[in-house]
């Protein structure tokens, strides 16, 4: 099994002993993200709909290093703090999903890394 790090500027860099991303046997296993701004440790902003789109865009940063995109995501997991928040992430992930969105589970936690409000990993096929 041939197995790659994936690893790009034009995302949030690792915090801990983890890759941004593992591509094998024609996947991509993106890491957890949370909306940080690359090359900052600022969040694009303070609400959970501000995070999901920067939290996205990191998703698609990684993606495109690995040779793939968002169209090719087949799973994601979505990590709420309060799944009270759960409609305001929701409309803004479905504008980078419209349609044919990847299968996903959503899980309301107790916290997240750096306070972050919202974090998603996501599974991608490479484009044959």
């Amino acid at each position: 099994m041939a197995r790659e790090v994936i690893a790009t500027a034009s995302a949030p860099g690792v915090v801990g002993p983890y890759s941004q991303a593992i591509k094998a046997n024609g996947l991509v296993f993106v890491s957890g993200q949370v909306g940080l701004v690359p090359g900052t440790k600022e969040f694009a902003g303070g609400t959970v709909a501000e995070q999901t789109a920067q939290v996205i865009k990191n998703l698609q940063a990684i993606l495109e290093a690995a040779g793939t995109d968002l169209a090719h995501v087949v799973k994601t997991t979505v990590y709420l703090v309060d799944i009270a928040t759960f409609a305001e992430m929701n409309g803004v992930y479905e504008t980078f999903f419209p349609s044919g969105a990847p299968a996903r589970s959503t899980f309301a936690v107790r916290g997240l890394p750096l306070n972050a409000l919202v974090e998603i990993d996501a599974i991608a096929v490479l484009p044959e």
